[in-house]
């Protein structure tokens, strides 16, 4: 019996507490603060507010922000559209646990931190349409398990990896300048693949290259070399195989041509050793040649001789043909200058009786012998 009455209490307040759970789940508290330029999120707003409209005013979702935003826990919607919120700091909506629709369009969000949407495990509907988003990490969806539809119209994404959503069910991607080269071909087999329904398809069109613009995200067609970029497990061996295969190739070739450069830096040198040696014995018979040959012998010889000046030359041409009938007359000492300046007059031409002759032996005592 204790028992039993043990159960049925038991049983009565369970069944109390999921009323209780059930008529405050079942309360909506809504705030409609739209258009009332606020620029901080209002801190004196009720705390059991379930839905709260933010959208049209000057808000930037800042550190205060996000710590007022906090303390609104039971919220179930929250809706910032058209206001002033450029980046999304990481665990700025971290306690709304029970939030369930998210709406940020309209703004100029250009980052998304990786940790930004941590705790929204109860998110259902996440819009982030018309803003300035480049890029997505698709990590970032990570906490959101139970979302269903994803807005990221009107942004300036052109590449988009294939988020880990398991209940996505909805996804909006048009007005975005998608580049649908072979990167995007992951993104095209998970919305063919999955059961996610592409939202606005026919106008979800290419923006690069220019001969893909006619189609679709979905319906582009790929060239064979795009699905070789994307391999499987037997094709990533095959191409590790042949990377290697590259790489011992490069490296043949690579020894081949350091090889080459050493043989052609032997011969380099052979060849200027060869050079040098020519050089070095031409020019030793040129100097044997100037030396033997009795022409150039006989000019280095003579190298210093001169010949007079042409006053000179006629001052001592008269005095040596003076009248020859009076040799009295003339003293000595005249004759012996005339026999000096006749020898100096004729000393450049060589003899022909093949003897040199030598500076060294005086004229003058010559004369007295004779």
């Amino acid at each position: 019996m204790k028992t039993r009455s043990i159960t049925i209490l038991f049983w009565l307040l369970s069944t109390l507490l999921l009323s209780e759970e059930n008529q405050t789940s079942k309360t909506e508290v809504k705030c409609n603060s739209s258009a009332k330029n606020y620029s901080l999120i209002p801190a004196n707003i009720n705390k059991n507010v379930t839905i709260l409209d933010l959208s049209y005013n000057q808000i930037t979702l800042n550190i205060t922000d996000t710590r007022v935003l906090q303390t609104y826990f039971l919220l179930n919607e929250l809706y910032l559209i058209e206001n002033k919120v450029n980046i999304l700091l990481n665990n700025c909506f971290s306690n709304l646990s029970n939030l369930e629709i998210l709406n940020i369009c309209r703004n100029s969000i250009d980052t998304i931190q990786q940790g930004a949407f941590t705790g929204l495990h109860k998110l259902k509907k996440l819009y982030l349409c018309q803003n300035k988003i480049v890029q997505l990490n698709p990590d970032t969806f990570l906490p959101l398990k139970n979302l269903i539809l994803l807005n990221l119209q009107g942004n300036l994404i052109s590449y988009f990896d294939v988020p880990q959503l398991f209940h996505l069910e909805f996804i909006i991607l048009y007005g975005n300048p998608w580049n649908c080269s072979c990167s995007l071909l992951n993104l095209q087999n998970w919305l063919k693949t999955s059961n996610v329904t592409l939202e606005n398809e026919s106008i979800t069109m290419c923006s690069y290259p220019d001969i893909m613009k006619c189609y679709n995200i979905k319906t582009v067609p790929y060239k064979a070399e795009c699905y070789s970029k994307f391999p499987s497990s037997i094709t990533e061996d095959l191409h590790i195989h042949f990377q290697s295969i590259c790489n011992s190739t490069f490296n043949n070739s690579l020894n081949n041509l350091t090889r080459n450069s050493e043989h052609e830096s032997h011969g380099k040198s052979w060849a200027f050793l060869v050079g040098v040696v020519i050089t070095v014995v031409m020019t030793s018979l040129l100097i044997s040649v100037a030396i033997k040959c009795p022409v150039w012998y006989n000019f280095l010889l003579s190298y210093n001789h001169h010949r007079l000046e042409e006053h000179e030359a006629e001052t001592y041409e008269d005095g040596f043909t003076g009248n020859p009938s009076s040799p009295s007359q003339i003293p000595d000492t005249n004759s012996e200058e005339t026999t000096v300046i006749f020898e100096q007059l004729h000393s450049f031409v060589v003899d022909d009786d093949g003897f040199i002759e030598d500076k060294y032996i005086d004229t003058h005592e010559l004369h007295e012998e004779n």
